[in-house]
């Protein structure tokens, strides 16, 4: 279904590859994502490049950025499973766990990840109820989210997942720079601070897709606080 060419080409311009066994996985997670589609909103996105380009090759941005080894990984919101279930097809090694607050997202999920034989832990909840249980709350090496809230928001709600020592990892639109900067404040209250940003550029059919990865080191616990209600969040952001 999609270039499988595109995507391999794609990748390879920020160091990553994409064999002939890994697109093959890729195709079949595209043409589910469509079938999907039709009976339940995932994605605007369904055209084969924009599938390759906009959701598989973007997401993959975000592996260069990730510890060697194995590793637990968080994608917090994961929607149909961005940036999530492309690292995990990408590293054998990640422990994968995908947490949503809408459970139809979810049954896609499990249906995708048996189709494609990926271990993976699903959590209905939403982020803030997650980062207040006992069983999620910094337990894990590494939190991803692409997501469009306003990134103070955004580390209020990953990084309570993430252990002392690990990484929370947002992939953001092309002007996250400014926000990498406001966020500041918000990181250092809930014990990370802003380590990297890292601008990426992926091109196809005359399109530039431009954003950054802005990369958190967790260096300290969360006050126990945090995450506060959405409504709180979403009012009063740190």
């Amino acid at each position: 279904m999609i270039d499988r060419a595109l995507l391999s080409r794609c990748a390879a311009a920020f160091g990553v590859e994409v064999d002939a066994a890994l697109a093959e996985r890729f195709d079949t997670y595209a043409r589910l994502l469509v079938e999907w589609n039709e009976k339940m909103n995932l994605t605007a996105i369904t055209d084969p490049t924009g599938i390759a380009v906009k959701h598989f090759a973007d997401s993959l941005t975000a592996a260069p950025l990730l510890p060697a080894g194995e590793i637990s990984l968080i994608d917090v919101g994961t929607g149909a499973g961005f940036p999530g279930v492309p690292l995990a097809l990408l590293r054998g090694d990640i422990r994968l766990t995908l947490l949503d607050s809408l459970n139809k997202r979810l049954i896609f999920l499990d249906a995708l990840c048996r189709e494609l034989a990926l271990p993976v832990t699903l959590i209905h909840a939403r982020a803030e109820e997650g980062g207040q249980r006992a069983d999620l709350r910094e337990r894990f090496d590494v939190a991803t989210a692409r997501a469009v809230a306003a990134l103070p928001v955004l580390c209020e709600y990953c990084l309570p997942f993430v252990r002392v020592g690990g990484k929370f990892i947002a992939l953001k639109g092309p002007d996250a720079k400014n926000e990498a900067a406001a966020s500041a404040h918000a990181a250092g209250i809930l014990g990370a601070c802003v380590t990297e940003v890292r601008e990426t550029t992926l091109s196809a059919d005359g399109e530039t897709l431009a954003h950054c990865l802005i990369l958190f080191d967790k260096t300290k616990q969360t006050p126990p606080k945090y995450p506060r209600n959405s409504a709180k969040i979403t009012k009063r952001p740190i």
